[in-house]
Formats: C-alpha cells, structure tokens, sequence
C-alpha cells in the first residue's frame, strides 16, 4: 500500500516554452493572473524557478532523435519513462503504432503506480459514441487510453461527469454540449475543484487536455487567448483545493501552441511545472521520459 502521498498529473498537449516578447507567442499575451502569481512571470523560457515547493523548468521533448517530436512518441515516453523515439528510430505522430502499445503495455504510468498497490485513476470522461467509433474501427486509442487499458481501470463516463467526478478534455465540456445537452457547462474553476477532489482518494489522477495543440495546429491567436484565460482559472481551482499532500504535475509532449507564426510542433522544450512537495523530486529532470520515474519515486513507500 502506497503512502498517503497525492500527485495530480495534467497533461497539456501541445506547450512549449517560447521566447517571451513575441508577439506569435499567445503566453506573452494571455491574462494569466493567477499564473503570474505563482510564477512572477509568464509561461515562457527563461530562468529555472525552484522556490520551496515550487519548480518551473524547460525539459527536452525531441529525446536525442533526429525532427520535430510528435505526439504517438512523445505521449508514450511522458507516460511510460522509456524513449519511444529512440525505440522506433523516428518521431511518430498521431496515436501509438504496435510497439509502443506493447510499451505501454508494459510501462503504463498508472500500471506502475496500481502494481505498486497505489491507486490510480484516469480523471477525463468517454462518451458512449468514442467506443462506437473505436468498435467500428473509425477510431483509434490516444496514449493516455491505453495506459488505462494497461492498468486494467474503469473508464469515467458521462454520469460520472454530471456528478462532479470527471473532467472532460476542453475542461469546460463546450464541445460536449454539442453532441449532449444533458451535460451541464462547466466554469473552468469548478473543473479545477472537480479534479482535485478526484485526487482525494488516489494516489495518481492523470488528466489530459488537448485543446492548446488543436489551437495551434490552426494558428488562432484569438482562440488561444481564451483558453489560456479558462486554463489559468483551472489551474488555480485544482491548486486552491487540493490537499496539503498533494502535489500537481503539468508537462506536455511537445510545443506548438506558444509558436503562432506555424501551425506544426516546435522543438522547443516543454514546461515541468510542479506545484507540492513532488516539486522537491523533480530537480534534476532533464526530459519528458523523466517525467514518469520521478513520479513512481516519490508515491513509493
């Protein structure tokens, strides 16, 4: 049994950490206060920040391979600790091929953490309609989904949503409400407070937005600015509501939304931003495969 240490990992697909004073960068312009606050700057490059419980640093997301990092790859080395692009030779977008679902197979972060006897959950809700596209071959499992797969977890659900106990992808379920009235809008600070509530009674919550990289693959500067506002306000719901154990995690795969001026990734590094006592573990990481071993560390024994 693992101890009454809390981690909350949220995934933010698509962040790099840009130059600040660019105006193609939307982290130079998005009202962040509650970001500001906590770090005395934007989320852009520039001086490692370690304060107590606080760590703010850049980490290499192109893994000593050859390109620009895509998803498949990067997603399955921040979840697993094992250098998927080393292991396929290439950087590979999209969603996992056969031997990185053996990888996550066998090194799901929330497999690791449940062998250890912890408790792990993945915190975002599934539609009925994602499994029919899934069943009907029209769709394909995302990194995150098959580390749950690998874990052997329930999946959450729409119930789960409307009861509080899930958070859905765009953190604000916009998108849902086109396809299922029933599912009330969300505040992004109230799915901040929902999501830290998840971690309550686990060990490992694991959440993924993927709203930033959509944005920037359309280069919408517009679009940006808002969502960076709603994520500001999710990130201080889960920090002002998580317990004094807990420590949140933000990382992402690969950068692209900070760098406007192309709608393809960048091979900027990516931001680790901890907030708790993890922050204290994670000093000495230098690439996204560090990101899962450091967490494992810390929650055990």
């Amino acid at each position: 049994m693992l101890s009454a240490k809390r981690v909350i990992f949220i995934f933010l697909d698509g962040i790099g950490l840009g130059p600040g004073g660019n105006m193609t960068n939307p982290f130079c312009q998005a009202s962040m206060p509650n970001l500001m606050n906590l770090l005395g700057r934007p989320l852009i490059e520039g001086p490692v920040i370690q304060e107590g419980d606080l760590l703010l640093n850049g980490i290499d997301a192109c893994l000593d391979v050859d390109g620009i990092p895509q998803s498949a790859t990067g997603q399955t080395s921040l979840f697993t600790g094992q250098n998927a692009s080393k292991i396929l030779g290439y950087h590979l977008p999209a969603f996992p091929n056969e031997p990185l679902i053996q990888v996550i197979d066998n090194y799901s972060i929330l497999k690791q953490v449940t062998d250890l006897g912890g408790k792990a959950t993945f915190a975002n809700a599934y539609t009925p309609h994602y499994f029919e596209l899934v069943e009907r071959g029209e769709r394909m499992h995302s990194a995150t989904t098959l580390c749950v797969l690998a874990a052997q977890l329930n999946f959450r659900t729409l119930d789960d949503l409307r009861r509080g106990q899930a958070v859905y992808w765009d953190i604000t379920n916009e998108h849902l409400l086109h396809q299922d009235t029933s599912v009330p809008a969300n505040s992004a600070i109230r799915a901040g407070q929902h999501l830290a509530h998840i971690s309550h009674d686990h060990n490992l919550v694991l959440y993924e937005c993927f709203v930033p990289d959509l944005i920037g693959h359309r280069k919408d500067l517009g679009k940006a600015l808002k969502f960076l506002e709603q994520l500001d306000a999710f990130l201080h719901g889960v920090i002002e509501t998580m317990e004094p154990q807990t420590s949140i995690l933000i990382s992402s795969d690969h950068g692209n939304l900070e760098d406007l001026s192309t709608g393809a990734h960048t091979c900027n590094p990516v931001p680790l931003l901890v907030v708790g006592p993890l922050a204290h573990h994670c000093r000495r990481l230098n690439s996204i495969m560090d990101v899962t071993p450091a967490i494992v560390s810390f929650l055990e024994p």
